[in-house]
């Protein structure tokens, strides 16, 4: 079974909610639960089925987070010395897209710490899969649903 990847960052990270959830949420929760069943009968209490409901979902993210950290792998980037000469776990990418002439940068890391929106990638996803290991200047070709993409690696670094 493969190990679950994570920047030291997002061990704390998981860690920390892992924490929250614990010995916040849960406490929470349990009070709403506790003040819904004072108001007599549960089988038409709104308010107890919500709560319920949010424990159900909280005691979900408690366990998927344990179940991650139990067989984690971490990356450590900060004793990554010297420059960086080829793209690895934890660094930062400039690509060009060769076809539509536009720039793009992000950081590459697991899939549970991956977000689009946040500018983070999977070193699974297909882009991340392709340019591992590349070095700066080189064009990769990326396969997707869409056809083949060429991507330029302009530059790499690791922010620290």
């Amino acid at each position: 079974m493969a190990k679950n990847k994570l920047t030291r960052e997002g061990l704390e990270k998981y860690q920390e909610e892992l924490d929250y959830l614990k010995s916040v949420r849960r406490k929470e929760i349990s009070q709403k639960i506790k003040e819904a069943r004072e108001q007599g009968d549960l089988s038409e209490n709104a308010e107890y089925d919500a709560a319920r409901d949010e424990q159900r979902d909280v005691e979900a993210r408690i366990d998927e987070i344990e179940a991650l950290l139990k067989d984690v792998e971490v990356i450590d980037i900060e004793s990554k010395s010297g420059r960086i000469t080829k793209v690895s776990f934890g660094c930062s990418v400039k690509l060009l897209d060769v076809a539509e002439d536009e720039e793009f940068t992000f950081t590459i890391k697991s899939a549970s710490e991956a977000s689009s929106l946040g500018g983070v990638i999977s070193d699974e996803s297909p882009i991340g899969r392709a340019i591992i290991g590349a070095k700066k200047g080189t064009v990769v070709k990326v396969d997707t649903e869409a056809g083949t993409l060429e991507y330029k690696i302009e530059d790499i670094w690791l922010d620290k």
